[in-house]
């Protein structure tokens, strides 16, 4: 069978003038063949009748999908550590690109868009956390490029901290060295009308681990997709997820991992609590074992407890095997609402109701916090998550 990258026919003029992704006469096979473009302009116009927005609310991302976009630099801070440097640079620069390329419109407009791009280098074999502050972005439309390089065999925690206001489309890129071992946790606690959306690449060397974990408890629309390339042999990825949505909030994540290589691992772990009318939560969970990719050990699973009326949760995972030479590959997916007996077995021993439930979602999404390994940071999320759950006792 002649595949997608190797067409037979002759491209016509009329053809050649059309855009990039509508040249190809052979439709997408599996998930890496999906059409890749760092130019906006060859991609179509976005309907939310595709198949990666299907799930979306369009029309409240629409300027950032195809409008015009600040890109330049922007004010952060940045905790200081050694081995670790920030710096501002230009579009040449030859490290953008490395981890990967837009497969939708709203990731190519800001790819289109920045004028310089944030790179964070890591050396060093000495464990250091880093936490990089963003609190100031405003509520204009904007782009963002970020690099986060690690230098082979290091080993660090990089928190990216977003709060305050927002309108921003971004890509991030993770570029792991050869046996460096980076946990990359990015928390979204934006305004309530902020708006986000984001692809984070992952590049992932031998030997390297990545441990990629997204916290999203603030902001309107939040649309968060990690891609994981697990590129080099014997290389991991755990990617980890919790969100909280109320009433009118629209929480997404794509989760993509491409086990690329040999005897690589994975795992996929996302969990979301619902409350409120209109709260709506999206995962969409894409694992893809390659032809090379012998021993791989892989499994991934979603799991939404649905707290009050009017909310809904959207799962969908899966899996694409191209080798029957694996360890393990599997997928697990559920939502539902509180488990009765585990709410009687509370309340026989003298705790409320409300106490009870809250007591189970802490529980639940504990699990994903305690995964950070930073106990500041987790210590203020969980206030955080029961600052939410005080909300749900009040409203109910």
């Amino acid at each position: 069978m002649t595949s997608a990258s190797t067409p037979t026919k002759t491209i016509s003029a009329e053809q050649d003038a059309a855009p990039k992704h509508m040249r190809s006469a052979v439709p997408v096979q599996t998930r890496s063949d999906r059409f890749r473009s760092t130019h906006v302009a060859d991609f179509p116009a976005v309907t939310g009748r595709e198949h990666g927005w299907k799930y979306t609310p369009v029309a409240r991302l629409a300027d950032l999908i195809s409008g015009e976009l600040d890109g330049a630099p922007y004010v952060y801070d940045v905790t200081a550590a050694s081995g670790v440097t920030t710096e501002w640079v230009g579009r040449d620069d030859a490290r953008i690109g490395s981890a990967g390329q837009p497969e939708e419109r709203a990731s190519a407009n800001a790819w289109t868009s920045f004028e310089q791009a944030l790179v964070v280098s890591i050396a060093g074999e000495d464990a250091k956390e880093v936490t990089l502050t963003r609190a100031s972005l405003g509520d204009g439309a904007r782009a963002a490029h970020t690099v986060v390089e690690t230098a082979p065999f290091s080993r660090a925690t990089l928190i990216l901290q977003n709060t305050g206001q927002a309108h921003l489309s971004e890509n991030l890129e993770l570029v792991l060295g050869e046996g460096s071992q980076l946990t990359l946790v990015s928390v979204q606690q934006w305004d309530d009308d902020a708006i986000h959306v984001a692809t984070h690449f992952a590049e992932i060397a031998r030997d390297a681990r990545l441990k990629h974990i997204v916290v999203t408890l603030g902001g309107g629309v939040v649309r968060l997709n990690p891609a994981a390339h697990l590129a080099g042999t014997g290389s991991e990825a755990e990617l980890f997820g919790a969100y909280f949505a109320d009433a009118g909030q629209h929480l997404e994540q794509q989760v993509y991992v491409f086990h690329d290589a040999a005897n690589t691992r994975s795992r996929v772990t996302y969990k979301g609590a619902l409350q409120g009318v209109g709260a709506r939560t999206v995962w969409i969970g894409d694992v893809l074992i390659g032809p090379k990719a012998v021993g791989t050990d892989t499994y991934e699973q979603n799991r939404n407890l649905v707290l009050t009326d009017g909310a809904r949760a959207d799962s969908v995972p899966n899996l694409e095997i191209e080798t029957g030479d694996i360890v393990g590959a599997g997928h697990a997916s559920a939502t539902g609402r509180f488990d009765d007996e585990q709410l009687f077995y509370l309340q026989s021993r003298g705790i409320t109701e409300d106490e009870a439930r809250r007591l189970v979602v802490r529980g639940f999404l504990s699990e994903i916090v305690q995964q950070i390994g930073s106990p500041e940071l987790q210590e203020r999320l969980q206030a955080a998550i029961e600052a939410e759950l005080e909300a749900v006792a009040v409203t109910s």
